[in-house]
């Protein structure tokens, strides 16, 4: 069996682990910025996936994080007001990608296409070489032929809530643009999925997620906000069907480390530091130091509590080739 093959083909701890060794051990002779960080550090001998280095996530805005002699087939960037602070993810095989995302959205919502796909997502639009807008781009094109991006029009919602009452809708909106949308007045969402994807993106102020969705179930009546954590430095999502209490699929795992001791981890129910096993980022790197703060509460659902407010480091800066 391939190695993508046995990365969406995990089922229990001891599938991930033997993957997640694999999958080290193939970015430890390939990404060549990997295996100069992880040879500043390594001091044991690597028998476990938590014994496994994770890469701070800055790196990604100054250096190429791709494994060697292999092409790539698109640059994914994060949202940014500069060239120079977007993070880059340098994408060797988008089917990959598309094959995580699928996967991963089919694990707990059903296929894609029984679903019709509103998007509302203006800033991610303009910034454009969004993973996030290529994940729904598929989406929109897979689901429902009433699926597409919207405006803030509310008459628009209002027409569309009697139109596809009886369709399985999807809508799913970086939050700054629900907010904005729900100000406009209320109608009633109850049989759609209200999707946020997180940030203000420097549009409004930032508020706490409980506040957020409060709000959010106000206005559009509905009994749960579901959430979708990603970032441009992976290829997978993990999902929250309401009271922000996430799940990933078996090949992406939530590890919470210490804030002094980053190599130290936390037990269940202890805020740390957020690091993510993402196996199928497997041309790259799976293994993820993000500036997310978070605690894993039971049986791997895990809370997201806010951000570290610390100064950028240049990961490039620290090595030599």
């Amino acid at each position: 069996m391939s190695l993508i093959n046995k990365i969406f083909s995990i089922k229990n701890e001891t599938d991930f682990n033997s993957v997640a060794l694999e999958v080290f051990n193939f970015q430890y002779q390939n990404t060549a910025i990997y295996r100069s960080y992880i040879d500043l550090f390594k001091s044991k001998k690597i028998e476990h996936y938590l014994d496994i280095p994770f890469l701070p996530i800055q790196f990604f805005k100054s250096c190429k994080v791709i494994a060697k002699k292999h092409s790539i087939e698109k640059i994914f960037q994060s949202s940014g007001t500069t060239q120079s602070n977007r993070s880059q993810h340098h994408i060797h095989n988008l089917t990959l990608y598309e094959e995580s995302f699928k996967i991963g959205f089919k694990n707990l919502y059903g296929d894609i296409s029984e679903w019709t796909v509103l998007a509302l997502l203006p800033s991610y639009l303009e910034q454009g070489e969004s993973s996030l807008i290529y994940m729904v781009n598929h989406f929109i094109e897979k689901g429902s032929s009433e699926s597409r991006y919207i405006d803030f029009k509310f008459d628009s919602i209002k027409l569309l809530s009697d139109k596809l009452r009886d369709k399985k809708v999807l809508l799913i909106g970086v939050t700054y643009a629900l907010l904005d949308l729900a100000e406009k007045g209320s109608v009633d969402l109850k049989n759609w999925v209200i999707m946020e994807t997180g940030g203000m993106k420097g549009r409004r102020k930032e508020i706490i997620r409980k506040e957020l969705h409060k709000q959010l179930k106000s206005s559009f009546n509905v009994d749960f906000i579901h959430s979708e954590y990603g970032m441009t430095e992976l290829l997978s999502q993990a999902y929250s069907k309401g009271n922000g209490l996430f799940s990933s699929p078996p090949w992406m795992k939530i590890i919470i480390r210490d804030f002094e001791d980053p190599f130290s981890y936390k037990k269940p129910h202890s805020s740390g530091g957020i690091n993510i096993i993402d196996l199928a980022n497997i041309y790259s790197c799976s293994f993820i130091e993000t500036q997310d703060i978070g605690k894993e509460v039971s049986n791997g659902e895990f809370e997201i509590l806010g951000r570290f407010d610390k100064a950028e480091v240049r990961g490039c800066n620290l090595l030599s080739f």
